[in-house]
């Protein structure tokens, strides 16, 4: 008997269909292994633990490496397997100037063709991340993953009404690598950050259609990942000397 193939659509961030929701499963659980950290910058994935961890065939594995190969998460090189794409300063400075390019474009474009729908979207998504980030103390393990989640949300509801797909597509791929260093920023101690007050800034010029503020107070808000994340390196090199 011939099995027919499954196509399951993929998040708007992958490149390319999944043959099965058993690779699609893989393939969400490596993506966010990687980029909450658990899979290292740089560690070997080896298909023969993977998969038995997993629960899945080395070829759904691998299937689902593939597509994050696509998705620039994950290397692979002829002969030596895949590994964990690795972070830098210098991928971080790439991720931030494309972010102001495309998500401040883009948000700029939603405010211009924001209707109620999208105005109540964008102040619901504002609430949630609101409630979150005055409730918890530290925004480590458990709060870490609720905030990034309505930080997303709050992104997202930020961009919907901008009309180019492409622009929202390009804008969610760099914005989930992005949340690599976020991660970092957010739970580097030491270095002062006012994330809620970047945020409501953000909302209030999105609020009142002050594009000019908006496109300032975005950028400065893309920024200042790539500035608190260079001060922990910086730390760290200091204190290795």
């Amino acid at each position: 008997m011939q099995c027919n193939e499954i196509t399951v659509k993929t998040p708007e961030n992958s490149a390319a269909p999944v043959s099965s929701t058993l690779a699609l499963d893989a393939l969400n659980q490596l993506r966010e292994e990687i980029i909450y950290g658990k899979l290292k910058p740089g560690e070997k994935l080896r298909v023969q633990h993977l998969k038995e961890e997993y629960g899945v065939s080395a070829a759904t594995l691998r299937e689902a490496l593939s597509l994050l190969v696509s998705e620039s998460l994950v290397t692979a090189t002829a002969q030596r397997g895949f590994n964990v794409a690795p972070i830098s300063l210098e991928d971080l400075r790439d991720i931030s100037e494309m972010r102001v390019l495309l998500e401040v474009r883009a948000a700029c474009k939603s405010v211009e063709n924001g209707d109620e729908d999208w105005e109540v979207g964008l102040v619901g998504a504002y609430h949630r991340l609101t409630n979150v980030e005055e409730q918890a103390s530290d925004l480590a393990g458990e709060a870490s993953d609720i905030w990034e989640q309505r930080n997303t949300e709050f992104h997202e509801a930020l961009v919907a009404a901008c009309p180019s797909h492409w622009n929202r597509r390009f804008r969610t791929v760099l914005h989930t690598h992005s949340e690599r260093y976020r991660r970092m920023s957010l739970q580097t101690v030491g270095v002062s950050r006012d994330v809620h007050e970047e945020h409501k800034q953000i909302f209030d010029a999105a609020m009142v259609q002050d594009v000019k503020k908006l496109k300032s107070v975005l950028t400065q808000h893309i920024e200042k990942t790539f500035d608190v994340v260079h001060e922990l390196v910086a730390t760290d090199h200091q204190k290795g000397d």
